[in-house]
């Protein structure tokens, strides 16, 4: 089983929007016993929250549910349990490069360095923004989606 992470900020916008593209790419695979998907977030704001609405209504509209998620905070543990930790910009990863454990096998990098064609590194945060922020954000995390998957065929599976 190769396990992924992916990490924003507050785990309510940027990564379960990624959980839930990549989810169902894998799924649409047949991969869903060979890969596990989860997100969490750097900050404790919004720990046990369900995602953003306007997340949620984003992801609907692709055909995804990600309304049984809840949002946690990166645990020292999962240093270890993910073989990929996917920060949703140079922010996060930072975080989490300070934070782990100098023997953590985890593969800590940009999500956006799996989508090939991407524009931006980072994944903007669209937390304050409107609906098109969401739409922007649904896009870049399907493509970073789509190439981690092609990725994780190639060397993981």
């Amino acid at each position: 089983m190769v396990r992924v992470l992916f990490v924003c900020s507050g785990n309510i916008c940027r990564s379960p929007l990624a959980e839930g593209a990549f989810r169902h790419l894998v799924e649409e695979a047949g991969l869903a016993a060979r890969i596990a998907p989860d997100s969490a977030g750097t900050g404790d704001w919004h720990v046990g929250q369900p995602p953003d609405p306007r997340a949620q209504a984003t992801a609907a509209r692709h055909g995804i549910d990600i309304a049984k998620q809840r949002a946690r905070q990166v645990a020292a543990a999962d240093f270890t349990t993910f073989d990929y930790m996917l920060a949703m910009d140079a922010s996060n990863l930072r975080t989490l490069k300070q934070t782990a454990p100098a023997s953590a096998p985890t593969r800590l990098r940009l999500f956006l360095d799996y989508a090939g064609d991407a524009e931006a590194s980072d994944v903007p945060d669209p937390y304050y923004g409107g609906q098109e922020g969401f739409d922007q954000v649904f896009d870049l995390v399907h493509r970073g989606a789509a190439g981690l998957l092609r990725h994780m065929q190639t060397h993981d599976l």
